[in-house]
């Protein structure tokens, strides 16, 4: 399976229990619907590598407590800890109206309200307190705030977002 043609899921962040447990905490606001799951990708280096999940439970919150096939040992678990979780992009539940996953929107085209045709979405920056938009402008880097006031219409058809964000902020970035 190629990383491309998936999501991340999460990430093996402690073990469990002697036994080979480890606990997986989930990049989901949903994690109760992972609970059924047989099978995950473990990310080694750049590979993916299938593991079949013998049971799964929640576990505080958005962690999910598991227990892998051929992983019954502390040291088996050790092997696969801090390694990203990934799932099969046709998993994924469709998102429709102005929902959107990160992955889907880039290559998308930003339109402002006021400002015209902004540029081409490159990066979803997730790391700053508010998610952003990274969007290129013939090599100049522009960032939106993606909040819901400022998202307008998300054109999945003809891959356009439609934004109207206050005056002034696209311009900031314009040299």
């Amino acid at each position: 399976m190629r990383k491309e043609d998936c999501f991340y899921l999460g990430k093996i962040v402690t073990k469990y229990s002697f036994k080979g447990e480890v606990v997986i905490k989930l990049d989901t606001d949903e994690p109760e619907l992972y609970t059924e799951m047989e099978s995950v990708y473990v990310e080694f280096g750049s590979n993916l590598v299938p593991f079949f999940i013998e049971k799964s439970s929640l576990h505080k919150g958005n962690q999910l407590r598991v227990q892998f096939e051929d992983v019954y040992s502390e040291e088996e678990a050790e092997t696969i800890l801090k390694c990203g979780i990934y799932l099969p992009s046709t998993m994924l539940p469709k998102l429709s109206g102005d929902k959107f996953y990160y992955h889907e929107v880039i290559g998308f085209t930003v339109v402002d309200a006021n400002f015209g045709e902004v540029g081409t979405i490159v990066h979803i920056n997730d790391k700053a307190a508010q998610p952003l938009f990274e969007i290129d402008r013939d090599g100049d880097e522009i960032f939106i705030p993606m909040v819901d006031e400022f998202i307008k219409k998300v054109d999945r058809e003809n891959k356009i977002i439609e934004v109207e964000t206050p005056d002034g902020l696209i311009e900031l970035y314009i040299s």
